[in-house]
């Protein structure tokens, strides 16, 4: 075993080791043999918490393929772990170009997969546009982010879309833990390794007040930072401004922030004309999905240089001297320049994509080419198993309690 597959296993062990409910999962997969025999192919962040669902998927009986879902995101370690220790088949590599990306999920697409499970939709993109030969065995799929989610219904409302989509992003179990706690402490990770800058007392500015934007504000403002939001719905930015943060348009906020993290989803969000107001030294990063929410083009237009100062640090030197610094490349800072998302989260994450895998090899022939929420039962199940694994213990309703709230009956 390489040195290098060596400090993987281990990352991997420490992974499997602080995922009971994906355990518990895989326990319950194996016994049902509800995946047993098929192929499923995978694009998703390449790091140790995937490896151990990939795992966890052929452990079950399945033919599994996996690569990254973002060039910058895969951790080489866990890659020859993968491969070296458990015979994985696995097509990843950090600092990928894009022509190596989309290589990689051909590879994937190879498999002629029955099941694929995906984060922001490339894999799905790339079946539907130059791999159409495979739809037709394609069962099913799951969309892990909400990026890939807005995609697909886009496809859907299109009527291209040829297969149906579990959006395991807006199960209860993902998005109110995976995107509030997972991204507001990753995301620190990912800039605190990038840059080793203090946050207390800065003017931190938050793209976007969904699930992810509220995670990273509020640990922002635990930090000890001015958290600044910007948004475009009007109902989340009163609940920003309840929520005790200042609220202002990007050109506003961009003219004294110390910190620009977006986490939109959406394109263009920090462009030319905010380029022109930031104050020198200001670092900027993306928490979102793909590296267009701040606008590279723009960026480098408007820059008489660059150079690299850190590992995951560019400096962009504007009219007048002025310096911006952009972090990963304007992509997923939390793991391109961290280590991704806390283990237990994604252990919940990881635990709904396997059970929607296993609904969809079960009922993914009755489904029209749709998006579906996570079936109700199959969040709860997951809940469950948390709740099982912190030793939490919680009432349930009684008889009368069930009635009550079953009847119109009763009043005042």
């Amino acid at each position: 075993m390489s040195e290098l597959a060596e400090r993987g296993a281990r990352r991997l062990e420490w992974a499997r080791d602080h995922m009971p409910v994906l355990a518990a999962v895989r326990g319950e997969l194996r016994r049902s043999k509800a995946i047993n025999g098929l192929r499923i192919g995978m694009a998703l962040h390449t790091e140790a918490k995937t490896g151990v669902l990939a795992l966890t998927l052929r452990e079950a009986g399945a033919d599994v393929r996996l690569a990254s879902c973002n060039p910058l995101s895969t951790d080489d370690s866990v890659v020859a772990a993968l491969k070296e220790v458990h015979g994985l088949d696995v097509h990843a590599k950090k600092w990928q170009t894009t022509e190596e990306y989309y290589e990689s999920l051909h590879k994937v697409l190879d498999l002629k997969p029955d099941l694929v499970i995906d984060d922001g939709a490339d894999l799905i993109f790339l079946l539907h546009t130059k791999r159409r030969e495979l739809l037709d065995r394609v069962r099913g799929g799951n969309e892990e982010t909400t990026t890939g989610v807005i995609r697909l219904r886009s496809m859907e409302k299109d009527g291209e879309l040829r297969f149906p989509v579990i959006d395991v992003n807006d199960a209860k179990m993902k998005h109110l833990f995976d995107n509030r706690y997972g991204t507001g402490q990753s995301t620190f990770d990912g800039i605190m390794n990038a840059t080793n800058l203090l946050i207390a007392g800065k003017a931190f500015v938050v793209a976007g007040y969904g699930w992810c934007g509220r995670g990273i504000a509020m640990r922002a403002k635990g930090m000890g930072a001015r958290v600044i939001v910007t948004e475009i719905d009007p109902v989340r930015a009163i609940e920003a401004s309840m929520d005790g943060y200042e609220v202002l348009p990007m050109a506003q906020a961009a003219k004294v922030a110390d910190f620009i993290v977006s986490a939109t989803g959406d394109k263009d969000v920090v462009t030319a004309k905010h380029f022109a107001a930031l104050k020198d030294g200001v670092v900027l990063a993306n928490a979102g999905h793909f590296n267009n929410e701040i606008s590279l083009k723009d960026l480098q237009g408007a820059a008489k240089g660059k150079r690299r100062v850190r590992e995951f640090v560019d400096e962009y030197t504007l009219a007048g001297g002025k310096r911006v610094y952009l972090l990963a490349e304007g992509r997923l800072v939390n793991l391109a320049a961290g280590q991704g998302h806390p283990v237990e989260i994604m252990d919940m994450s990881f635990a709904i994509q396997a059970v929607s895998a296993a609904h969809l090899a079960k009922h993914a022939r009755e489904l029209e080419p749709r998006v579906y929420a996570v079936p109700e039962a199959l969040d709860d199940r997951v809940a469950q198993l948390k709740l099982k694994s912190l030793g939490i213990h919680i009432d349930s309703l009684s008889a009368a309690q069930k009635k009550y709230l079953e009847s119109w009956h009763e009043g005042t």
